[in-house]
């Protein structure tokens, strides 16, 4: 099964490291987690290794508002307009990518995975990402001709198409392009057999045309009955 990985289109933010605000710890340089790699679907407000154990999960919610509150009161004004980039990236990221998966349908092999960067205030936030569908011809020119089309509207499904989901898209238009081709094919040979008598038919033979010495003797021979034309007034 051969599978096209459709991605985010519009550029992230610059990856900066950023000055620490006075009091505040070291920051590790944006898009590498200090605590190692975030995997898609993880919890993007982990606190970096070597922090204090999270707190319960009724209370999780309270704890990281009033974290990031405290730490927002001690950055940069560089490191709060990051922030605000970085939070808009996400929301576009996330868009696209369930863009692409709710055209997908069936054909999504997966959910989508994103890529993280960790923002100032110690928060991940999707900077990029991709969804996988299933890109393989049908078993039919006529279920391939469906797949493809499937493939187009997932590939071009967000409002701003990236240029591998046009990339994407191309392929699938190609694929269908393909399919359409070998059903002409099979159309055409279907016509070819019908016109083609069956084994073992009788065929009638075609009938000669008449010679010229035939029609010279039907011209020279006389009429049984001379012609008469009776005129009544």
């Amino acid at each position: 099964m051969s599978t096209a990985a459709i991605p985010a289109s519009a550029s992230a933010p610059p990856q900066v490291r950023l000055p620490a605000a006075p009091g505040a710890s070291g920051e590790a340089a944006a898009g590498t987690p200090a605590n190692g790699s975030v995997r898609a679907g993880g919890n993007g407000d982990r606190a970096p290794t070597g922090s204090a154990p999270a707190a319960p999960a009724s209370s999780a919610s309270s704890s990281a508002s009033t974290t990031a509150s405290s730490s927002s009161t001690t950055l940069t004004p560089q490191a709060l307009a990051l922030i605000d980039r970085l939070k808009t990236r996400d929301t576009e990221v996330r868009q696209h990518e369930q863009a692409h998966l709710a055209a997908a349908g069936g054909l999504a092999v997966s959910g989508a995975a994103y890529t993280y960067q960790r923002g100032p205030n110690g928060v991940d936030y999707a900077i990029g990402g991709e969804v996988h569908i299933d890109t393989s011809p049908g078993r039919t020119p006529e279920e391939t001709i469906t797949r493809a089309r499937t493939i187009q509207a997932a590939a071009l499904a967000p409002a701003d198409p990236s240029g591998p989901d046009r990339a994407v898209a191309a392929q699938a238009q190609q694929m269908e392009q393909q399919a359409r081709a070998e059903l002409a094919v099979e159309a055409t040979q279907q016509a070819a057999s019908a016109d083609r008598p069956a084994p073992g038919a009788q065929v009638a033979p075609l009938q000669q045309p008449p010679s010229a010495e035939s029609v010279r003797r039907a011209y020279e021979t006389s009429p049984m009955a001379q012609p008469r034309l009776d005129i009544v007034a």
